[in-house]
């Protein structure tokens, strides 16, 4: 009788390590996921005219420079500034973006950002937000050019404005 109390608490003593070091071993394959939100992969990283406008940057600079597109603030600025609260730094630029980023083949160093603005960019609650971004990035070091989307995009005056930014 001893016996068989020891064994019933031997294996459920296994039976709990087990679950607790590998989960995955009592998880069915195909349970629906406990997220409560779906999502499903964009036919497009971007809209018809920031592709056009990428197609032109990277004609512009694409042998000296890498183009990148939407691209968060948080990937390109450092929020881990002595004296500051890090984490609230990061709170702040975290949902903020650019439509694009230049950077250096070299090492991907950030070089210039661009805005690609839309009518969404005449709404008072983007015009604070890009006010804010444009603040942000100049105090940071890292130059900022804004283009209208206005239907069509004179890329002689892109390229021209670029390079300038550039040298």
């Amino acid at each position: 009788m001893i016996n068989l109390i020891i064994l019933v608490v031997l294996i459920a003593v296994v039976f709990i390590v087990l679950k607790k070091y590998f989960p995955d071993i009592f998880n069915e394959k195909d349970k629906p996921s406990k997220s409560p939100y779906n999502y499903k992969k964009k036919d497009f990283l971007m809209s018809r005219a920031e592709h056009e406008f990428f197609d032109i940057l990277v004609e512009v600079v694409g042998n000296q420079y890498y183009v990148f597109p939407q691209i968060h603030l948080s990937t390109i600025l450092d929020n881990k500034v002595v004296g500051q609260n890090w984490r609230g730094a990061f709170r702040h630029i975290d949902e903020k973006s650019v439509d694009f980023v230049i950077c250096d083949k070299a090492y991907i160093k950030p070089i210039l950002a661009i805005e690609l603005d839309d009518r969404t960019h005449e709404r008072e609650d983007r015009k604070g937000r890009d006010g804010e971004v444009e603040r942000i990035l100049k105090e940071s070091g890292l130059s900022l050019l804004r283009f209208g989307n206005n239907g069509s995009f004179n890329k002689e005056e892109i390229k021209r404005l670029i390079l300038e930014k550039l040298r």
